[in-house]
């Protein structure tokens, strides 16, 4: 897939940031990913790539962009578990610091990027993102509710913001939760809330699975939860998004 470096404008700054586009021209349904908090590198691009293969424009910014360019940590080529404390006890100041009024501020501009995009196609576009990614992926929904029109994040903590927050949602969500990271009872109360919401969706708890499942370049991968990700995902855009 053709893929270019981008610099979003934002309030704060440049953020920097990859694209992602199908081989054939033409003008495309926007998605803008999220990263987890590793963030660039071989594995985030390939599930991009993945994407974009379906016939999606794929805009995945770089999050940290106040404290540099991607990748902000010096990362492994695997990211085993003796390697994730440390990296995680470097990022997460930085998760600290990208409070939601940044988060916030940064969407507006990262949609008014993607959508002036002249291989984008006008109308809604979907948000999607892994791990904290997922939040900011919740949180842009929430807050462009007429523009955003499908949600998806996967082993996120997506009810970081509280029941009433997730209520604004007017996009079609799909939540895919490490077993580990949620209890059924938890996910019932979330579930409650999206059913406050009014809103299509589908929760639930990927079997087997741990925390960060979707990344090969984990301890954490699982290759079978990667699978149902796209089973969920995919149907999803197709959905929601003009021309998907």
């Amino acid at each position: 897939m053709p893929t270019k470096t981008v610099q979003i404008p934002t309030t704060d700054g440049l953020a920097d940031g990859f694209a992602v586009l199908p081989e054939h021209g033409g003008r495309h349904p926007g998605v803008l990913m999220y990263g987890d908090a590793f963030g660039d590198r071989p594995t985030l691009r390939e599930l991009a790539r993945e994407l974009a293969g379906h016939g999606y424009y794929v805009l995945v910014p770089n999050f940290f962009y106040r404290n540099g360019p991607a990748p902000v940590v010096d990362l492994p080529a695997h990211i085993g578990e003796e390697d994730r404390l440390p990296l995680i006890g470097r990022l997460m100041p930085l998760i600290e610091a990208h409070t939601a009024e940044r988060v916030l501020r940064d969407a507006d501009s990262y949609i008014e990027f993607l959508t002036a995009q002249p291989e984008v196609t006008a109308g809604p576009l979907a948000v999607t993102g892994y791990c904290i990614g997922g939040l900011l992926a919740t949180r842009t929904a929430a807050a462009h509710p007429g523009r955003v029109a499908a949600l998806a994040a996967f082993h996120a903590p997506v009810a970081a913001d509280g029941p009433d927050s997730l209520r604004r949602l007017t996009a079609e969500v799909h939540f895919g939760h490490a077993a580990t990271d949620i209890t059924p009872e938890a996910l019932d109360e979330l579930n409650r809330s999206l059913d406050a919401a009014g809103v299509g969706y589908t929760s639930e708890i990927y079997p087997g699975t741990v925390h960060g499942f979707t990344m090969s370049d984990t301890d954490a991968f699982d290759p079978a939860g990667l699978r149902h990700h796209w089973d969920r995902l995919l149907p999803l855009l197709a959905r929601t998004l003009p021309n998907g």
